[in-house]
Order: C-alpha cells, then structure tokens, then sequence
C-alpha cells in the first residue's frame, strides 16, 4: 500500500478484529462496541485512519458502518472530512440517489467546497455528466474556484463515458486558466487518446510530459505510457517505457509495479525479462499473495510447467496464508494438459496442508475430465464447483453441457433431477427449461432427440443471462 500509515497497537487489534468478517452484510457494530466495553478509547484520528484501511480494501460497507458508529453511538462531531468521506461512502454502498439524500442534509456550516467535490467525485463515478455539469455551474455561483480536483473529477467522467473532445476543450481551459498538469490528468489524458486510438495525440502529449518542467516522471504515469503504447501498437515504445517504469522504482513503491512488469512482460512474450524481474522482486521485496499468483500466471501464458512448479514450491514454503487462486493455477494447467494425477495430487495435498477448495479447483478439474472423457468424475467435480460457486458465476457452456448430457438418461433420474434444480437454485437456468428438462426425464416416450432439444432451450437462456463464464 505504499506510504499507508500503519495502525497503532490498539487500532491494529480491533483491525484484526474486523477483517475475518469479510461479508459486508454482517455488521461489526458488536465488534466495535465490545472493543470499547474493555476499555479502548474512541479518537477521531485513529478511526479515520482505520476507515482509510478498510476502504483501501473495498471494504467499503464496513467503513460506513464505523463512519456512522463514530457520530451515532460514540457522539463525535461530524466534520466537513467526515462529511465527505460518508458522502463517498454512502454512494458506493446505497447508490447515488442515496448520497444525494445525505448532500441535501449537510449542515449549512459543514457544506464547504470538500464536500460538493465529493458529491461530484460520486457523479463522475456513476458517469452522470448533466448531474455532475448542473453541480459545477451551482458551485460557481456560490463562488468556489474550478479547483484542479474539480477538472480531474470532470476529465475522468468524460473519459469514462467516452467523450473524448470534452476531455481536450477541458485540458485547453486549464492551460487558459494556467493550470499546471500534474500526474492525474495526464494519465486521463493519455487513456482516452489511447481509448481513441489517437497515436498522434498521445504521442504528442508523452513529448509534452517530457518538456513539462513542473511534471515529475513516476512508475504509475509510466505504467499508463507503456499500457497505451502496446494498445497502440507501438510495442518497442511499449518496452523502452517499461525498462523505464523499472526505473522509477523507490522503497516506498508499492509491490504492484512488480506484478506490472511481470504480467507486461508476458503480455509482450518475453519469459526471459518474466524471470529476470521475478528474481529482483524476491531480492527486493517480501512477496505477497498477490505476486506469487501473478508470476504463476505469467509463466503459464508460456506453458513452463516446470517454472511455476519451482514457484509454488517457493509459495507453499512461506509463511503465506493459503490463497487457493495460487495452486488453481497449476491444478488449470495439469488439467489442461492431461496430466489429472498431477492435479489430483496437488489439489490432496491443498487439503492436508489445511487449505481450502473453491469452486474453480473444481471447475479446472471438471473440464480436465470432460477432456479426458471420464464423465462419471467431470460431473462429481461440476456439481462440486456449482455448489460452491459465487452469484453471477457460471461454467462454460461446453462443459455444463457435457455433463448434463452425460447423466440425462432414465437410468439416472433422480441424480439428474437434483443436478438440474441445483442449476436452477443458482440461477444458471430459467424455471421453464427446468421444467422442459425434469418433463423429458420422466417422460418415458421422450426420445434423446427431445433431451438434446430440451438442452439447447435451457443452454439458450444460460447463454442470454447475466454472468460470468468459466470458460
């Protein structure tokens, strides 16, 4: 997390407290209340700082909660920080109309220029450009100065929602206006002439970055150069930028520019540069989670098995907590490629190491099976995925459809029964193609033909819904 001030003692354990409790339908008011019952006391700093921690985790409902405990139960006076960080918060968990509702509801005295450009920060976010115009024009008139915050707020709504000429008339006013460029605009700059697929402009604005006197060079506005040359095309500009993001590195730059190279690298297909980086990484810096599981990636765009074997066994000897995504990796490419006593054996010794399956472990070994024509096995493992599997989740069409045709026989009613309500329990089909498939189970004349076509009905509305496909 870069520069992020650490919580103190006390802080820290009621942090620790907090985190296990990762469903932002559970509240952690009791939490927060029992670590007062024993004594701790409630400072506005502190819990400000842990409300910036949670929401540097996307823990966003969990840091209104706090944000509400604090004014509500422990009476602290809400400020005009408070006031926009809640505003914020408010928009991101009970949207817009919502945030608006708190707006309007802002003592007078609170209502200072922080606030509206919180309210207009929401707006950008929910790619609102009437809303967010109508806001600028009711601040000027109470006579707050179009503030650089202001135009990074209004360049990334119409970057976001495509207006790319407004981005430019913007750019020109704070050059009339005589406002120096920082980082922020000019990454937003850059991506929409890269969304544009303007290369002649970006082009242009990257030998203006280099001319600005005011503008100092980091590895974030080097991540966005390199990102748009290579959409651009321009991959030797694309790696000349990347040899220059590397460095740009200080001690207090955050791991991510690590995973950036890594994965950049193999984007570009050069394992060589993947591994040289991997080990300044590891000589560098303590590596994550995060970075494990994205070297794994990177090396198996190239399919060196026996490279991301030496990684997991880097992995599984640190102190790390067990991220499943991590040996997932490795079950995916065994499964792909045939090799399912391998997969077998790594996803037991997951479990003996005290590690938890997900539904992907699953998934990967399912279509490992279904490769393999061992359907028996493909179907226990996709039933096993399905059970487990978040919301909006669903397996490939091909495979869900290999093993539904695979236990789609009289012989097997009842197990055939169970798998489609479980498919219709989690959304992955409609009530009427349940219907159709469970009718043409039971119906005794019914021909395999009207199975197949009472598939293609039920695999028509899979194909149409919402979702994200495993394949």
């Amino acid at each position: 997390m870069g520069n992020r001030r650490p919580l103190d003692g006390p802080m820290m354990e009621l942090f620790r407290r907090i985190s296990p409790l990762g469903d932002p339908k559970i509240s952690i008011v009791p939490v927060l209340d029992q670590w007062v019952a024993e004594g701790n006391s409630v400072e506005r700093r502190p819990f400000l700082r842990l409300i910036k921690r949670m929401r540097s985790y996307r823990r966003h409902s969990h840091a209104l909660e706090i944000s509400m405990w604090m004014s509500d139960k422990r009476y602290i006076a809400i400020t005009t920080v408070d006031a926009a960080v809640r505003l914020n918060l408010i928009s991101k968990v009970h949207g817009i109309e919502q945030a608006e509702i708190f707006f309007d509801n802002v003592p007078r005295q609170l209502k200072v220029e922080k606030v509206y450009i919180a309210l207009l920060n929401c707006y950008a976010k929910a790619k609102l450009p009437k809303k967010a115009e109508a806001l600028l024009e009711t601040m000027r008139h109470l006579g707050f100065p179009r503030s650089v915050l202001c135009f990074t707020n209004l360049l990334n709504l119409y970057y976001r929602t495509g207006d790319y000429g407004k981005v430019d008339t913007l750019i020109n006013e704070m050059e009339e206006e005589k406002i120096n460029l920082n980082r922020y605009i000019y990454s937003i700059w850059l991506s929409a002439s890269t969304a544009a697929s303007d290369t002649e402009k970006f082009e242009m604005i990257v030998k203006r970055m280099k001319m600005d006197a005011n503008f100092v060079w980091d590895w974030t506005t080097g991540v966005v150069v390199t990102s748009g040359y290579f959409r651009l095309g321009l991959l030797d500009k694309s790696l000349e930028m990347l040899k220059k993001c590397e460095g740009l590195i200080t001690e207090k730059t955050s791991n991510a520019v690590y995973d950036f190279l890594i994965t950049q690298y193999a984007v570009a297909g050069n394992k060589d540069e993947v591994l040289r980086v991997w080990d300044v990484y590891k000589k560098k810096r303590k590596v994550y989670n995060k970075g494990y599981n994205c070297v794994m990636n990177s090396l198996l765009k190239f399919d060196d098995i026996e490279s991301a074997e030496m990684i997991l066994e880097q992995w599984m000897s640190s102190d790390l907590t067990c991220d499943i995504r991590i040996p997932n990796n490795l079950i995916h490419a065994y499964s792909r490629t045939g090799d399912l006593e391998k997969a077998e054996r790594l996803k037991n010794e997951i479990v003996q190491k005290g590690g938890k399956l997900d539904y992907m472990t699953w998934y990967h070994l399912a279509k490992g099976y279904i490769q393999n024509n061992e359907m028996s096995e493909a179907y226990d493992a996709m039933k096993k995925a399905i059970l487990v599997c978040p919301s909006q989740w669903k397996p490939g069409l091909q495979s869900l459809t290999a093993c539904l045709e695979s236990i789609m026989g009289k012989e097997r009613a009842e197990e055939a029964k169970e798998f489609i309500e479980l498919l219709r329990a989690k959304d992955i089909i409609s009530v009427d193609a349940q219907n159709r498939l469970l009718n043409c189970i039971y119906d005794e004349k019914a021909s395999w033909e009207a199975l197949s076509v009472a598939i293609g009905d039920a695999l028509a509305y899979y194909a149409e819904a919402p979702g994200t496909l495993g394949e």
